[in-house]
């Protein structure tokens, strides 16, 4: 029991380094995608819906980036593995 639980723990290990490895720039879009989301909200509530409907825009941008960059990477490992 305590070698399956072993191999288990390698397993996961294992897993989160690919995870890193493979998608590195994703928490970076995503945490860009938030900011710009969070600026535009702001942005709206003081009453500048012009910078804030360009910022919505310029969100949806940047997650489709991010998708895109997921999606790339997703096909570039899937090769590989």
């Amino acid at each position: 029991m305590d070698q399956m639980g072993a191999v288990n723990s390698e397993l996961e290990d294992l897993f989160q380094e690919k995870k890193r490895v493979r998608n590195p720039l994703v928490p970076i879009g995503a945490f860009m995608t938030a900011g710009v989301l969070t600026a535009g909200l702001i942005s709206f509530r003081q009453g500048n819906s012009h910078l804030g409907q360009k910022l919505m825009r310029a969100r949806v941008v940047v997650q489709g980036a991010t998708v895109a960059l997921m999606v790339g990477t997703a096909y570039y490992y899937g090769e590989k593995f």
